[in-house]
């Protein structure tokens, strides 16, 4: 297995990971249930994870990005979630949102080499993304932070653990 083969492989995992949480929440209530004051709702993982694999669409491929300004005040770093539902659009269309963002963004990943791995991200990126590699390593670790988050509100509606499942060939 490729380095690249092996990249793909953890983002596909980690994305089947939080659908399948993403599949214990039904009502609104459900969907937008903080564990404590502050803490991020299931809606609002969905929504913020919908933008950051947008945000990541601008480093390796701008013209596929989508950006919705009504999410980036909903759902973008330094948003503060509230549990009210009305606040937010329905779960259906934030996870829509959600799907098409990680299929383009695995579209754009598939497109590239792995010689391309290596190529700079655009001026002003962040830090930590100094190449279109690190893109993708972060797109891994940062649904692994969130799904943990996920999980926590999944298990204080009841929901007994669940094992990862393994994504589709």
């Amino acid at each position: 297995m490729t380095p690249k083969e092996r990249l793909r492989k953890r983002l596909t995992t980690a994305r089947a990971f939080t659908e399948r949480l993403f599949e214990d929440f039904h009502s609104p209530e459900e969907w937008t249930r903080q564990v404590c004051d502050q803490t991020n709702h299931a809606l609002w993982i969905a929504g913020h994870l919908a933008l950051t694999d947008n945000f990541f669409l601008t480093q390796i491929a701008p013209d596929l990005a989508e950006p919705r300004d009504e999410y980036q005040t909903l759902f973008g770093v330094g948003s503060q979630p509230v549990a009210d539902p009305a606040h937010y659009p329905a779960a259906a269309t934030v996870l829509e949102y959600l799907r098409d963002r990680r299929a383009v963004l695995l579209a754009a990943f598939d497109a590239l080499d792995e010689e391309a791995m290596s190529t700079p991200t655009p001026d002003g990126s962040p830090d930590f993304l100094n190449d279109i590699g690190a893109v993708f390593e972060t797109a891994v670790w940062h649904e692994g932070m969130h799904t943990g988050q996920l999980s926590v509100v999944r298990r204080s509606l009841g929901h007994e653990p669940v094992n990862a499942p393994q994504p589709q060939a």
